[in-house]
């Protein structure tokens, strides 16, 4: 019951929603089982994320995870973004993953994981971030990527 309020909070009242003019990073991520659509925005500082902006049209579930993304992510360095977005991941299959690492919110996604078809709602964000950022690193200077999510 707790879990579910804390994702209809971020449903409700989603963070990131800032106005980032000049972004760094821009990726669309979507969703073809269920329709979610995502837009995420970085500016950065150097290696840190200073401003994260997440424009998604979804499901709770998607909405609530972009939102936590969004929450958590700014102020981050890119190797702190990724080690979190593993942890996610670990999360919602239901394996292992490292509890020493601070992840608020998210650990309210855990029960996603009992409904295999809500996995691929709560990772979208997850999976746009770290396809934006690993295209970044790779030197490409597209600023647009778009990215489809068909992992499980």
């Amino acid at each position: 019951e707790m879990y579910r309020d804390i994702i209809m909070e971020h449903y409700h009242y989603p963070r990131g929603h800032e106005k980032i003019l000049n972004p760094d990073i821009i990726n669309e991520g979507h969703n073809p089982v269920c329709g979610d659509e995502i837009e995420i925005k970085l500016k950065m500082d150097k290696d840190k994320i200073e401003t994260v902006s997440v424009n998604c049209a979804g499901c709770a579930i998607s909405t609530a995870s972009g939102s936590m993304l969004a929450e958590i992510c700014e102020g981050k360095t890119i190797a702190e973004v990724k080690k979190i977005a593993a942890i996610v991941k670990a999360l919602l299959k239901g394996e292992e993953f490292d509890e020493n690492i601070e992840i608020g919110d998210i650990e309210a996604l855990q029960g996603v994981k009992k409904f295999p078809v809500r996995v691929k709602c709560a990772l979208l964000s997850w999976t746009t971030l770290v396809d934006a950022i690993n295209t970044r690193e790779t030197g490409a200077t597209e600023k647009r990527l778009t990215a489809s999510t068909t992992e499980s």
